[in-house]
């Protein structure tokens, strides 16, 4: 029997719709979707490419009939080719957080930031947030939709907003003392920085006012979870969104916090075997795949998010009736394919955390010297494990190698490295490093 972990609490009621009439709303939002983006030259190539006109498209069993749009497709028409509307209707301009070249620019309409403030409040109100409470984002605010996007969330739902931004540790922990925040919003590898902080300066967690977490932007593992819940004395939640469909807002967990739901009257999503481009059946992992609903400025058809997971079309225990997307487990971009076995990043995450003794800081380094791959995983001890002791390491490596090889099949090298002495990270953490990418 399901478990409520906070008060279950629903936002609106376009969340327990009836499957039925979900679909209705949907291939008419889906129609309406397919007229709107024959304003985009590239949607008018696209279909007349594949033979299709806008009134062949009547229902949710159309979706696949219709092209897939990639991130080069975006990058093509960088800056606003995908644009839907006159830019004298565009409200507010936002692009990618990609590292390298120019972002992927995103652009919303009045509606459209209405659309995904409501959005946001759904996951919000859903992981405990109530209008009393106050809550610190620890997000950049930039061209990067995590910000904003839950800045007016939060809003949304009557809460009060502390518009930290990301870093500066010191200064994040001073506020949620003196202000006594309830919530907090980041990546989870910046609320292990948060944490990390907390306990080397001896802070009592009691000073502490914080109930809730809400962490996106990259992937993260249960075993993560369970470590900041335990240091922190909170409960996190996860949710999901990328710029490219709308932002933060496309699911978010319940009070069950067994899946992420999705808001399926936004947006409807498909779940692919990356190589073949076929579905992949429910609770099997595939590529994600997203077509906005009801977007305006840049509404966009069957996005392919390179994002692993699983759906789960089951009822939920909190009554929400859409389908549930598992954690991100990796991107088909980010696998790593060593001596012919696909690797993700968080594989390593998830063996590290169940290391006493490993700090949830890492990184993998992949070469391929004489021909031979070879992966090396850097890993940071905690202070209590850092020991001048040859046999004392050699049994932490062996305890790494074992859990590492029992999770993804390959013995990997290990290297420990002294506490504090990785790199830490505000934004997205970047933990592989493949030189043989490179030259």
């Amino acid at each position: 029997m399901s478990t409520f972990v906070v008060e279950n609490r629903i936002w609106d009621q376009a969340e327990t719709l009836p499957r039925g009439e979900l679909a209705a709303l949907q291939g008419a939002k889906l129609a309406e979707t397919v007229e709107r983006v024959q304003r985009i030259p590239f949607y008018q190539r696209k279909f007349a490419e594949a033979g299709i006109s806008p009134g062949q498209i009547k229902s949710v069993d159309d979706l696949q009939r219709l092209p897939f749009t990639t991130k080069a497709d975006l990058r093509e028409e960088y800056p606003l080719g995908m644009l839907a509307v006159d830019r004298a209707d565009v409200a507010r301009y936002h692009g990618s957080s990609g590292t390298t070249g120019k972002p992927t620019m995103v652009a919303y309409t009045r509606n459209d930031l209405n659309t995904w403030a409501n959005l946001c409040a759904r996951f919000l109100t859903g992981g405990g947030l109530l209008p009393e409470h106050s809550v610190q984002i620890a997000f950049g605010y930039g061209l990067f939709t995590g910000g904003f996007g839950l800045h007016y969330g939060v809003e949304r739902v009557g809460a009060s907003v502390i518009p930290a931004a990301a870093g500066n540790t010191p200064k994040q922990i001073m506020l949620m003392l003196d202000m006594q925040v309830d919530a907090l919003v980041c990546t989870p590898s910046y609320a292990l920085n948060i944490s990390e902080f907390i306990i080397q300066n001896d802070i009592p967690r009691n000073a502490l006012n914080l109930k809730y977490a809400h962490f996106g932007g990259e992937p993260w593992t249960e075993d993560m979870r369970t470590r900041i819940e335990d240091e922190l004395g909170i409960l996190c939640f996860n949710n999901y969104g990328l710029s490219e469909v709308i932002g933060p807002g496309v699911s978010g967990e319940c009070a069950v916090r067994d899946g992420m739901h999705i808001s399926e009257d936004a947006f409807m999503v498909e779940c692919i075997n990356p190589e073949t481009l076929e579905p992949v059946a429910p609770g099997e992992e595939g590529e994600l795949v997203f077509t906005s609903l009801c977007k305006e400025a840049m509404p966009i058809i069957r996005y392919r998010t390179r994002d692993i997971a699983s759906l789960n079309p089951e009822p939920c225990a909190c009554g929400r009736t859409s389908v549930r997307m598992s954690r991100v487990t990796g991107r088909s971009d980010d696998m790593l394919i060593i001596k012919g076995v696909n690797v993700y990043p968080s594989q390593i995450e998830q063996a590290l955390l169940r290391v006493e003794g490993t700090a949830p800081h890492y990184r993998i380094e992949v070469d391929r010297p004489d021909r031979k791959d070879v992966a090396t995983v850097k890993v940071e001890m905690t202070e209590d494990r850092f020991s001048p002791s040859v046999k004392e390491m050699q049994e932490l490596k062996d305890k790494i190698d074992r859990a590492i090889q029992g999770i993804t099949g390959l013995r990997m090298n290990i290297e420990l490295v002294s506490p504090n002495s990785l790199e830490r990270f505000v934004g997205k953490a970047q933990r592989v490093i493949d030189h043989r990418k490179k030259g």
